[in-house]
C-alpha cells in the first residue's frame, strides 16, 4: 500500500509537470471547479455562464470582453472521456423555453469546455496572433465536497459529532428510536444494519429539506450505482469500549472506512486536486430563513470542508513540487435576485462572515478569495409599494407555485452580520423580532436579443475574479 501510494503520487507529479509545460507552451486551460450546498444553483450557474461567455452582450465587467480581445467563443469536448458532458443544451433550453423552469440539479460530477480566442494585451499586443485559451468546467455536488471532511476522521470521532447534533433535531426523532434499541457490542445482523443505514439517510434527507447542511455521507444522499452496497450500509453509534471483530460497530467502522478510501479519496485524488479555481455557491438566504441553527450549521459546514482546499499559487516549481493548488476562491451567495438591490451589500458581509476562516486560510496561503452577492439567471424586477404610507423595497416576480405574478418583501437583513452570527453561534432557536422570509420564484420568460447571454446579477464581475487575469 506504502509503495502503491508513493508511485501513484509520483506519477501523480509528473502528470502535473508534463501538463504544465503543455499549457505553458502552446493552449492554457483553466479547470473551474464550481459547487455548492444543495439549492445553491449550481447547474443554473453553469449554464447561464457558458451562455453569457458565449453571447457577452451582457457581461461589461469581464475586461478582456470590454477591451474588444475576446475573439471568439465556442464549445469543445471536454478531455476526460470517462466524465459525463454536462448537458449545457437541455438546461439552457429548460431556463430559457416558451414556459420556462429550473432545470434538474445536480446529481453526478459533469464536465464542459469553452474555448475562447483571445488577443494579448499590453504594449506589444499587436505583435501577436490571438491565443487560444481553455476553460474546463467541472461540476459536482455539494454532498461530495461536504464528504470531504471525513478524511480526517475516523468513525468513532464522526458517530458522536453527529449523534452530539441529533439530539437538538426534529428530523431525527425516527432515527434515534431506531438507535434506542441497538448495541454496537452485539454480532452484525445484516438486515437490522440495512433498517438503520436506511433510517439514517431518511434523516439525512429530512435534514437537508428543513435546510441543514453537514448532511454526510453524501453518497446517502445521490448513492447512484452504489445504492444497497455495503459502503453505503453504515450509520453512527454509540462509541463501544471492546467491541469484538464481528460486531456491528467493528462492521460500521470498517465501512467508514471502506466509504473514505474508495469513494471520497478518489473523488478527491481524481477531480478535486486538479482544480485551478473553484466556486462554492451557497444559498445563504435559504440558511437565515431557516433559522439560528441552520445557519450555524452552514457555517461550521463551510468551515470544514474548505478545509480540504489546497490553496495557493499554481507556478511552475509548486506544481513540480506539490501539484496543483486552487488559485482563486469566490464565495458566491446565490438568489440575489430575491432581494432589493439596497440590501446587496448586507448579504455580501453575511457572505464574508461566514467564509472568514476558510478565506483567511486560503489568502495566508496565497490564493486570492472573493466574497459576492449574485443572482446567475435574474428571475425578479424590482418593484417600491407604500405599505402603511411608507415605501417598501420589493421584488416581483413569477411564483413557483401557481405561476401568479406577486411583490414581497423578505425583511431586511441586518448591517452588522454578527446580529445573525451571534445568536446562531449561541444556539437560539429562532431570531429574536425578526422573520426573514424566502419567496420561491420561477424564471420570467426571455425574449433575448442576438448577442446577449440571459440576464443576470454581477456574474460578469464573477467571471472577471475567477478568469478575468488569464484572458
Amino acid at each position: 500500500m506504502v509503495i502503491s501510494s508513493i508511485a501513484d503520487g509520483v506519477l501523480r507529479r509528473v502528470e502535473a509537470v508534463s501538463d504544465g509545460v503543455s499549457e505553458a507552451l502552446f493552449e492554457p486551460v483553466i479547470r473551474l471547479g464550481v459547487t455548492g450546498m444543495a439549492r445553491s444553483g449550481k447547474t443554473v450557474f453553469i449554464t447561464s455562464l457558458v451562455a453569457n461567455l458565449l453571447d457577452r452582450g451582457r457581461m461589461p465587467q469581464l475586461s478582456a470582453h470590454a477591451e474588444g480581445r475576446i475573439v471568439a467563443a465556442f464549445l469543445q469536448p471536454q478531455p476526460d472521456d470517462l466524465v459525463p458532458r454536462f448537458d449545457y443544451e437541455a438546461h439552457l433550453s429548460a431556463m430559457t423555453g416558451e414556459i420556462p423552469n429550473w432545470p434538474e440539479s445536480t446529481r453526478a460530477i459533469s464536465e464542459l469546455r469553452v474555448t475562447l480566442r483571445v488577443k494579448p494585451a499590453g504594449m506589444f499586443a499587436g505583435l501577436q496572433g490571438a491565443r487560444t485559451v481553455h476553460l474546463d468546467i467541472v461540476d459536482y455536488p455539494g454532498e461530495w465536497l461536504l464528504d470531504l471532511s471525513l478524511m480526517g476522521k475516523s468513525f468513532a470521532q464522526w458517530s458522536a459529532e453527529v449523534l452530539d447534533a441529533l439530539e437538538a433535531r426534529e428530523a431525527a426523532a425516527d432515527y434515534l428510536a431506531a438507535l434506542a434499541d441497538v448495541d454496537g457490542a452485539d454480532v452484525l445482523d445484516e438486515p437490522r444494519a440495512l433498517e438503520l443505514a436506511a433510517a439514517f439517510t431518511g434523516y439525512l434527507h429530512a435534514a437537508r429539506a428543513a435546510g441543514f447542511s453537514d448532511c454526510t455521507p453524501g453518497r446517502f444522499l445521490l448513492p447512484g450505482d452504489l445504492e444497497g452496497s455495503p459502503a453505503l450500509t453504515f450509520a453512527p453509534l454509540a462509541e463501544v469500549d471492546k467491541a469484538g471483530r464481528r460486531s456491528l460497530w467493528r462492521a460500521f467502522e470498517r465501512r467508514f472506512e471502506a466509504y473514505k478510501a474508495r469513494v471520497v479519496a478518489p473523488f478527491f485524488r481524481d477531480h478535486f486536486s486538479r482544480l485551478d479555481r473553484q466556486v462554492v455557491l451557497v444559498d445563504a438566504l435559504g440558511a437565515i430563513h431557516s433559522g439560528p441553527q441552520a445557519v450555524e450549521d452552514l457555517r461550521g459546514g463551510l468551515r470544514d470542508t474548505l478545509a480540504a482546499f489546497k490553496p495557493g499559487r499554481n507556478s511552475f516549481l509548486a506544481r513540480l513540487m506539490r501539484g496543483k493548488r486552487v488559485e482563486r476562491v469566490l464565495f458566491a451567495a446565490t438568489k440575489a435576485d430575491h432581494l432589493h438591490h439596497s440590501q446587496h451589500p448586507q448579504l455580501t458581509a453575511i457572505m464574508q462572515a461566514l467564509t472568514r476562516d476558510a478565506a483567511d486560510r486560503a489568502q495566508f496561503a496565497g490564493a486570492a478569495t472573493q466574497a459576492v452577492s449574485l443572482a446567475a439567471l435574474r428571475a425578479t424586477v424590482e418593484e417600491t409599494v407604500m405599505h402603511g404610507g411608507k415605501p417598501l423595497d420589493c421584488v416581483r416576480g413569477r411564483l413557483l407555485d401557481g405561476g401568479k405574478q406577486a411583490a414581497f418583501y423578505p425583511g431586511a437583513l441586518p448591517e452588522d452580520p454578527s446580529v445573525l452570527l451571534a445568536p446562531a453561534r449561541d444556539g437560539a432557536a429562532k431570531w429574536l423580532g425578526q422573520d426573514y422570509q424566502v419567496m420561491k420564484f420561477a424564471p420570467a420568460p426571455l425574449t433575448l436579443r442576438p448577442g446577449e447571454g440571459p440576464p443576470h446579477i454581477r456574474l460578469d464581475r464573477a467571471a472577471q475574479f475567477l478568469i478575468g487575469d488569464l484572458l
